[in-house]
């Protein structure tokens, strides 16, 4: 695929709220630099996400230095807080992982709290070289991930996108579509493959840097809420049912685990390697 290209690239700082779309992103090994290493937490330290809070899609966060996180949201004056000093840990359950990290300051609970009316913390990923393994049916020795929801980035592709677009407008929902990639939360988004495509990659470069893919990526119903409204459908889960299924998962995307670290930058050429 000579003309497959790095179509645009995604870091969410904080898991399950808007992030940015930088020109190019630095590679480390448990993902995109800066890309989910905070996450909110409720009293028993079980993941909030916006499974439970689809309003989250409202609300974004971003990295204005190495050393903060300002968040915003609707009728909130917006707040920087710092990472927080690696003085101790608290045990962050996400998805059954039990991983250690550091609980922001409490300026940040409060500011959740109030927005989401519920009683949440606001923690950090302080070391993501040792905290959290990636699935070991899928890893090798020493490969760890952020926040994200199992591998350090997803990769979705446009004609892919154009194909379940159309598939939604055959179907009982079709009014839903065309369903926009920000459904998808991915990492980095590519250009010129056939669709689905990805399906059958096993290791690819991205410019300089080259990754293994490990698996397809299970949806859930994340990508049925509008990331402008927070409003909730059937869609896209309804169509991959009927096409995208795969064992007991339904299938958009694919994870990718780096194989090496640089730089990504838009533009980059895609590689298939095996």
């Amino acid at each position: 695929m000579p003309n497959a290209s790095l179509h645009s690239l995604h870091i969410h700082p904080l898991k399950s709220v808007r992030g940015h779309a930088p020109r190019e992103a630095a590679v480390e090994p448990w993902g995109l630099a800066g890309d989910r290493r905070w996450v909110l937490v409720d009293t028993s330290g079980k993941v909030v996400t916006q499974r439970q809070y689809p309003g989250l899609a409202l609300t974004a966060a971003a990295i204005p230095d190495g050393d903060s996180l300002r968040m915003s949201a609707p009728g909130r004056a917006p707040l920087t807080v710092p990472v927080p000093d690696a003085a101790g840990t608290t045990t962050v359950n996400i998805f059954g992982d039990k991983v250690e990290a550091v609980l922001a300051e409490d300026a940040a609970h409060r500011w959740w709290s109030a927005h989401l009316d519920a009683d949440v913390r606001l923690a950090h990923l302080d070391d993501p070289a040792t905290r959290r393994p990636v699935d070991p049916a899928y890893a090798k020795p020493g490969e760890t991930v952020s926040f994200a929801d199992g591998y350090p980035l997803l990769l979705t592709t446009l004609s892919s996108l154009d194909a379940l677009n159309s598939l939604i407008a055959q179907g009982d929902h079709c009014d839903e579509g065309p369903l926009p990639m920000n459904r998808f939360r991915p990492n980095v988004v590519v250009d010129g493959t056939p669709p689905w495509a990805e399906d059958d990659w096993s290791r690819i470069a991205i410019g300089e840097v080259t990754f293994r893919i490990t698996k397809k990526s299970g949806r859930c119903v994340v990508t049925t809420t509008n990331q402008t409204t927070a409003e909730r459908g059937k869609e896209p889960l309804r169509t991959l049912a009927r096409h995208r299924r795969f064992g007991d998962q339904l299938c958009f995307g694919t994870n990718l685990v780096p194989e090496t670290t640089g730089t990504l930058r838009i533009g980059d050429a895609i590689t298939i390697l095996e």
